[in-house]
């Protein structure tokens, strides 16, 4: 009865794997790879010749049987695209499977866009929360970004960059134009860059121009020090969140939390301002 290994993978740079990792690559008896053809550029570049089996989203039911009949008779792997598998993948199902089925599940450390965006973008790290991949649509973000809008901790999110002046346009008007932002693309890779400035500061700069490759989000915290808002910046962030056809009520109680005013004067604002 063999054991998983959870094997990071690099994130950009080939060299971001760990020697262990590359060892536990050549000894397992499988791979169980996010996308065989992503992972082969890097068995071949190391001259891993480990046979590969994929697992990701879309056959993730289907592969178990095979995963689970290799760990009967060895070890094995499981990677990623890029990155540590189990987060924001199908990689944490198999492992919770693994666990429950009595296998011994080894995480390895290593290479994460996560953490690399934290620590890069110069913000607080004792304490974080990780948000996962932003929703798609308007209102689901505003509602999850509402939900965080007092809390100190830094957030971390991971963000499509043809979504990204979107996101960042709602960013801006929930927790405000000074919220402190920073947009890591492209970590470890030829073109990495950390761009960090206010919340509209980079909501004008990716307005009409979004960036191509991975972007990872890093959004400071609230200060819990923040001044009581004036009634003009109470009437733009209420304007913005009704006109994504949020209702009254919703947007009122929202606003008045960031804005440090009592909902039923910030819903007032709102009636009188139609």
């Amino acid at each position: 009865m063999g054991a998983l290994y959870i094997a990071p993978t690099p994130i950009g740079n080939l060299e971001d794997i760990t020697l262990r990792a590359l060892r536990i690559l050549r000894e397992v008896s499988l791979i169980a790879a996010e996308d065989t053809r992503t992972s082969r550029v890097l068995t071949r570049h190391y001259e891993i010749d480990t046979p590969m089996t994929s697992y990701h989203e879309h056959n993730k039911l289907a592969k178990l049987d095979e995963i689970f009949a290799a760990l009967q008779a060895g070890d094995v792997a499981l990677i990623s695209d890029a990155g540590t598998p189990g987060i924001s993948d199908p990689g944490f199902e198999l492992i919770a499977k693994a666990i429950e089925s009595g296998y011994e599940v080894i995480p390895l450390p290593g290479a994460s866009a996560l953490t690399t965006a934290l620590v890069g973008s110069g913000m607080a790290s004792d304490r974080f929360v990780y948000l996962g991949f932003l929703p798609r649509k308007s209102a689901a973000l505003m509602a999850l970004l509402a939900e965080f809008a007092d809390r100190s901790e830094t957030l971390v999110a991971y963000e499509s960059p043809y979504r990204l002046g979107e996101s960042l346009a709602a960013i801006a008007a929930v927790l405000g134009d000074d919220r402190r932002v920073c947009v890591a693309r492209e970590i470890s890779k030829r073109f990495e860059r950390f761009y960090r400035g206010t919340a509209r500061q980079l909501c004008d700069g990716f307005a009409k121009d979004n960036p191509r490759g991975e972007v990872t989000l890093v959004i400071a915290g609230a200060d819990p020090a923040a001044e009581v808002w004036s009634e003009a910046q109470v009437k733009q962030a209420l304007t913005e969140r009704l006109e994504t056809g949020e209702a009254l009520s919703r947007a009122a109680g929202e606003v008045a939390k960031r804005a440090r005013w009592k909902k039923n004067a910030v819903y007032r604002l709102g009636v009188k301002s139609r």
